[in-house]
């Protein structure tokens, strides 16, 4: 199975994608804080989980780098918190997509919990 086949793999980019199009409302003096560590987080729960992909001969480092897209999934909602609380995005947006990334936290911890079921 090819990574962009991987249900978790799927929404967690496009969640990605959402937080790219979302952060460039924001304003100018965010660009190097809030921005840069938004994209940055949402884009490495991506990136984790498709290097733990490739790792799944090794069961420990498959499960490490979940566990890492896991908490780059934490990251990127107290990210969206403070861009709710500092009034760049409305509660119904905010409350959108952190449904969204705790979904994917949810995909990601039956999956480190039963790794079996994703190794070679």
């Amino acid at each position: 199975m090819a990574l962009e086949n991987l249900i978790v793999f799927n929404k967690a980019y496009s969640l990605a994608m959402e937080v790219f199009e979302m952060t460039k409302t924001f304003p100018p003096e965010e660009k190097y804080s809030l921005i840069d560590q938004i994209r940055r987080s949402s884009r490495s729960v991506c990136a984790n989980i498709g290097e733990g992909y490739r790792k799944k001969i090794y069961p420990k480092s498959f499960v490490s780098k979940l566990v890492d897209a896991d908490g780059e999934c934490a990251e990127t909602i107290v990210h969206l918190m403070f861009s709710k609380d500092c009034g760049y995005i409305d509660v119904a947006y905010f409350e959108k997509i952190r449904n969204g990334y705790l979904e994917v936290g949810k995909i990601l911890g039956a999956i480190i919990n039963k790794p079996d079921n994703f190794l070679n």
